[in-house]
C-alpha cells in the first residue's frame, strides 16, 4: 500500500485489491460488509447527492463510552462502483467533532493487477483528525488510521478474514 501523509491537510492512501470494483464498492457502502473490517460499526449511506452518511457505534465502542453515532456526513457524489465523495466528521471526540466536516473521496479503478482503491481525505482545519486518520497515535491504542482500515479491507476481500479476526 502506498501512503502519503506529508501534508496534514490532504492525505492520500492507495491500495491494490484482488477484487472487482463492485465488490469494493459493496464493502465500503453496505452495512453487511462495512462492519466486518476496520473499526466496525453500523454504516448507513443514502447514495445520492445530499444523502446522509452515518456510522453507528459497535457494541464494543458503546461499552467503552462512545456515542451512538461515531461518524457522520453527507454524500456529495455517488457513481457506483467508481467514485464516492462525501463529507466526514468524527463524533467520538469533542475536539475532533468541533473541527467540523472534512471531505473524503473513494476512487475505485480496475487495473491489470486487480482494482486500485485510492482514498483521499481532505483535512483542512482538522489537525486532530488528521493525526488520528494518519495513525499517529497507534501506539496509544487509537488505531492505525486509514492505512490500517484499508489493509483490513484488502485482507477481508482477498482472504475472507479481517486482520483482527
Amino acid at each position: 500500500m502506498s501512503t502519503s501523509t506529508e501534508s496534514a491537510t490532504t492525505q492520500v492512501y492507495r491500495v491494490w485489491i484482488k477484487a472487482t470494483p463492485e465488490q469494493i464498492w459493496e464493502a465500503i457502502t453496505s452495512p453487511e460488509w462495512a462492519g466486518r473490517y476496520g473499526y466496525g460499526g453500523n454504516v448507513s449511506y443514502e447514495l445520492e447527492p445530499g444523502g446522509k452518511f452515518v456510522v453507528g457505534a459497535s457494541e464494543e465502542f458503546k461499552a467503552a463510552g462512545a456515542p451512538d453515532v461515531v461518524v457522520d456526513g453527507e454524500v456529495i457524489e455517488a457513481d457506483p462502483p467508481r467514485k464516492l465523495v462525501q463529507t466526514w466528521r468524527m463524533l467520538m471526540d469533542p475536539d475532533m467533532a468541533a473541527e467540523g466536516f472534512t471531505r473524503l473521496t473513494y476512487d475505485i479503478a480496475p487495473t491489470p493487477y486487480g482494482t486500485r482503491l485510492t482514498v483521499t481525505h481532505e483535512l483542512e482545519n482538522a489537525p486532530k483528525l488528521a493525526e488520528m486518520v494518519a495513525g499517529t497515535h497507534e501506539d496509544q491504542g487509537a488505531g492505525g488510521g486509514w492505512a490500517w482500515v484499508l489493509s483490513d479491507l484488502k485482507s477481508l476481500l482477498e482472504t475472507g478474514g479481517a486482520l483482527a479476526a
